[in-house]
């Protein structure tokens, strides 16, 4: 569990700094890949699957 943490640091980190750069290139494309998964590993998960789709149920019952 230590070391999937520290990768999803690293990573979270490195995806940061890449957006900040300016462009997302392939390089960039490819560490935010790893972050997802690290991320589906974690216990964090769960939290962020409900958060995401409590946010598409809001996003969904807006009427234009």
């Amino acid at each position: 569990m230590a070391v999937s943490i520290s990768v999803v640091l690293l990573l979270s980190v490195l995806a940061v700094i890449f957006l900040r750069n300016g462009g997302l290139k392939v390089s960039h494309a490819l560490v935010c890949l790893l972050l997802g998964f690290y991320l589906a590993g974690t216990s964090i998960a769960p939290t962020i699957s409900s958060g995401l789709t409590a946010t598409a149920d809001i996003v969904g019952s807006l009427r234009p």
